[in-house]
């Protein structure tokens, strides 16, 4: 931390934990630099970062006047060193960040130096949530028999962390079976102020940090600044370097009134992310403010802060207030500890009281929270909201889009439905294409069901958008009580699951009474995870699974997440709705998704009277009463006690000893990754791209899941006979995400998601492409190999919002171990855009009304990208030539998202983690720092 101080603003504080020194931003309006009352909190957090690391080197004097002279209107281009307090982790990006710090570790060997220079500099906690399947579910046995399943999988995995935590100082490991990595943030990680000693004196600061799922962001809600980065960018912020990022533009939104009876959290945070998906939020941070605030829990501020990836921002903070002090309080944090927040926030300007002007944003969007209304999001797209009245018309104006290709809907009456490849239908018949007939018989458990198009076969309450918020959990208990007391049941068909994104929630459910109802559903605890939200829903009863193959059914999931991207949910599921978890167990009992609440019963009891889902909705009396009766401080202290600790499997895992982490050729599991096998301390210079062939040619709003490995290995896949050729059998072939540390697994399985659609080949979909010198059609990996062999760079060419989703750095890593040497998109979602950055891959953008089409480019035409070898600058033009089959050139220019120096720098280096290490090691040989 800063020692220098040039602006004076070093002062001290009395709290009950004792005094503690702080910098104090008040000075700056005292020496005339700026009034920071006048700026949003999220900015304020900024600056009081620069201001305190403020030291003539990584940061500098005109660092804190450039963020102190912020303004709505008049942004600087400077880019701002920002400094995380701490990083956070989970498994799934978490192995291969520990895994790349073990190769460089073992690279700082080879070339004689110390690996103990390899470690991280600032605090790490990594928490495993993203391992555990849902294999099991229905019975009170689903718990200990996934965990024991997520064991026999992942013990080398689990391994490697232990040994992580052994080898290197700064970073712990909460074991699994305790939550969802960003409850756990929530309940018992952040500090929302943290002090530690420099020099032998306590500083008090606000709490910070970055971490490796996009999520990251939900930890906003309590007034701690942090959002999501790439695995590749959180390793350098974990060995000593700044996160560097523009200064960004701040929307605020103003909430007033209150959210009307029947709406939800849930209901709020989809209206809002299509709201500001809408405006264009990308690479900007969002702030909440105005009189509504109060009228929302911290949970309910949880579930809206999660999202900031789906509506695009970078985050979307709330400031500390009053609800922020009850819930440290609620959630059994030491009163010594509140104390200092509090004092410290009023201190330091950072406390919102609603008292006096508001802050200036950038723009202001309003929201009126009494306007909501029940509400999905889907079938594809968390931003895509549909009324809950309107959702049955919805699904069947869409279904023809989400229809296998060559297998239309053979409707019961004239007409077409409105999709690709079809016209729009008359209501009449789309009402009687419904499928009230049915479509084929399933015998399940003694049970004979009907499925048809919209049959709900996953109903999951999952995922840390929703299992954060005791309304909804409790919500979704009371209706369970409700439903089972009028003799209603689940369709035998649905895989139905509860995966509390913490330990406690169980606690609450219990304690209420209400957990027995929702068992008496079926909606057992399977695990403490992220399970069906991020694709780890298992597989579905084979004789349903066998429905939906054989008759090309469109199945549909419900599940109370954040993600429902093409294919992410499950493989044999095509449409995905999220809704709260009190809707979930709706869907779960009504068995179908084409069901109008309003006017259709959700069932018959057994006298066969009908039963309106309005007849056993809770109202929001009775949940705020049973939170008070069934929430009880002392269930956070009590569970959070041992939180490192782990069980007796955990316990008894074996951690492998030394400094360096001994590679297991054999190992299908970890290998040591290429990226510092060649590794040389000057970096190669800078070359222009040439006779480049595009792989794949890409439409709109490409996702991470899209790109990255995600989700089960196919047998037939080049991931898969990887791993039947090294003797792996198809049923131990585990997740891509779990074998996120065996890069020979992952660039199989890059750009090989089965709804991918590469355009080089029409009406196909998956992981294909042409091979361009002799027009064969074959996997994407198998033609990079090629291409590869022969010394052709590769590009990629795609639409807008390319790279949405989660931060999933493998996107990008196997991007570029494909031989991708840039990618060519009319816009770029930020943590990608940053992570291509990060593994030395070039982002080029199309200048503004120009794309593909308008170019008429078709991606069989070989492309030179030049302007590179010149030397590049923050957002310079780049020449691109590209000449037809024919001879004919199409020459145009393209703006190269380097968006900061030293991102440009970055690339210089061929990724971050070179430019790092190359760093550490001429600091070790004691010649100038780095870059």
């Amino acid at each position: 931390m800063n020692q220098r101080d040039p602006f004076g603003a070093k002062a001290t504080m009395e709290t009950a934990a004792g005094r503690v020194s702080y910098y104090r931003l008040g000075r700056l309006a005292e020496q005339g630099v700026s009034d920071p009352a006048r700026l949003p909190f999220s900015i304020r957090v900024l600056l009081e970062n620069l201001l305190r690391h403020c030291d003539g080197h990584l940061v500098t004097e005109d660092d804190v006047l450039a963020l102190a002279r912020w303004s709505p209107r008049d942004l600087s281009d400077q880019e701002i060193p920002f400094m995380p307090a701490r990083v956070i982790l989970q498994d799934f990006t978490g192995v291969p960040a520990v895994v790349d710090l073990a190769a460089m570790r073992s690279a700082v060997r080879r070339l004689g130096g110390d690996p103990q220079r390899i470690n991280p500099l600032v605090p790490v906690d990594l928490v495993i949530d993203h391992s555990v399947q849902v294999d099991f579910f229905g019975t009170e046995l689903a718990f200990r028999l996934n965990v024991e399943k997520e064991f026999e999988r992942n013990r080398e995995r689990y391994a490697l962390l232990r040994w992580a935590q052994k080898a290197f100082r700064n970073f712990r490991v909460v074991p699994p079976g305790t939550g969802i990595v960003h409850q756990v943030n929530l309940e018992y990680l952040a500090k929302v102020v943290q002090v530690r000693e420099v020099n032998g004196e306590p500083i008090a600061f606000p709490d910070t940090l970055v971490g490796t799922d996009s999520h990251t962001t939900m930890i906003n809600a309590l007034g701690v600044l942090g959002w999501g980065v790439g695995g590749i960018e959180a390793e350098a912020v974990m060995l000593g370097q700044p996160y560097y990022m523009r200064i960004p533009e701040v929307i605020g939104v103003r909430l007033t009134g209150q959210l009307p009876e029947g709406a939800t959290a849930t209901d709020l945070v989809l209206t809002v992310t299509q709201i500001l998906r809408k405006k264009g939020v990308v690479d900007k941070f969002v702030e909440f403010f105005g009189p509504g605030l109060r009228t929302l829990s911290l949970p309910d501020r949880a579930t809206i802060a999660n999202m900031a990836p789906e509506y695009g921002a970078t985050c979307g903070f709330f400031p500390v207030d009053e609800e922020t002090l009850a819930y440290l309080r609620g959630t059994g944090r030491d009163p010594a500890q509140v104390d200092l927040v509090e004092r410290y926030a009023k201190a330091q300007g950072l406390f919102y009281d609603g008292q006096g002007p508001d802050p200036v944003y950038t723009d202001v969007v309003e929201l009126d929270l009494s306007t909501l209304e029940p509400t999905l999001a889907g079938p594809r797209r968390p931003h895509d909201r549909v009324p809950l009245r309107e959702v049955k018309r919805q699904f069947w104006e869409s279904i023809a889009s989400m229809l296998p290709p060559a297998n239309p809907l053979n409707l019961q009456a004239t007409g077409r439905l409105e999709g690709e490849g079809g016209a729009a239908a008359p209501a009449a018949a789309v009402a009687v294409a419904a499928p009230s007939t049915p479509t084929v018989w399933v015998s399940l458990d003694g049970q004979t069901a009907a499925l048809g198009h919209g049959a709900v076969v996953i109903a999951a309450i999952t995922s840390c958008t929703n299992t954060s918020n005791p309304s909804v959990m409790i919500g979704a208990g009371l209706l369970a009580r409700n439903a089972v007391r009028r003799g209603l049941t689940v369709k035998p068909y649905v895989k139905t699951s509860l995966a509390p994104g913490s330990a406690v929630v169980v606690d609450y459910l219990r304690r209420a009474n209400l957990l027995p109802y929702l068992e008496a559903l079926r909606f057992h605890v399977v695990g403490f995870g992220c399970t069906t939200c991020i694709g780890n829903s298992g597989p579905l009863p084979e004789p349903v699974a066998k429905a939906i193959r054989e008759h090309n059914l469109v199945a549909v999931a419900v599940l109370s997440g954040n993600r429902n991207f093409e294919a992410r949910i499950h493989p044999l599921v095509r449409a995905n709705y999220l809704a709260s978890p009190m809707l979930v167990v709706a869907y779960a009992i009504a068995g179908r998704i084409d069901i109008d609440f309003e006017n259709e019963p959700l069932g018959v009891d057994p006298n066969g009277q009908p039963v309106f889902l309005r007849e056993i909705w809770p109202s929001q009396e009775e949940i705020q009463r049973t939170i008070r009766e069934s929430l009880d401080p002392e269930m956070f202290r009590a569970r959070y006690a041992r939180v490192f600790e782990g069980d007796e499997q955990w316990k008894n895992l074996p951690v492998p000893e030394g400094d360096l982490y001994e590679w297991d050729p054999a190992s299908t599991y970890i290998q040591e990754p290429p990226f510092f096998q060649d590794f040389t301390l000057e970096p190669p210079p800078l070359r222009d791209i040439r006779g480049a062939r595009v792989l794949a040619l890409l439409g709109d709003t490409i996702t991470t899941d899209h790109i990255s490995p995600a989700g089960s290995i196919a047998v037939h896949s080049p991931a898969g006979q990887y791993l039947i050729a090294r003797g792996v059998p198809p049923a131990e072939f585990n997740t891509y995400g779990a074998r996120r540390g065996n890069h020979e697994v992952m660039i199989r399985g890059t750009f090989a998601n089965i709804r991918l659609k590469n355009l080089l080949t029409p009406g196909t979909e998956g992981g294909y492409t042409v091979y361009h010198p002799t027009g064969e059609k074959m996997t994407i990996y198998e033609a990079a190999m090629r291409y590869q062999e022969a010394g052709i760079p590769l590009l990629i060419i795609a639409g807008k919002e390319y790279g949405s989703g989660s931060s999933r750095d493998w996107a990008a890593k196997g991007t570029a171990l494909l031989g991708v040497r840039a990618v060519l998109a009319e816009s770029f979602e930020r943590i990608h855009r940053s992570n291509l950055v990060g593994m030395g891959v070039l982002p080029l953008q199309f200048r503004p009304g120009e794309n593909r089409e308008t170019l008429g480019l078709t991606g069989f035409e070989i492309y030179d990208l030049e302007g590179i070898a010149a030397g590049l600058r923050p957002r310079q033009e780049v020449t691109v030539r590209a000449r037809r089959p024919d001879g004919t050139e199409i020459v145009f220019q393209a703006v190269a998202r380097l968006d900061t120096p030293v991102e440009v720098e970055y690339y210089r280096h061929g990724g971050i983690m070179p430019a790092v290490l190359r760093r550490i090691l001429r600091e070790a040989m004691g010649s100038a720092s780095e870059p």
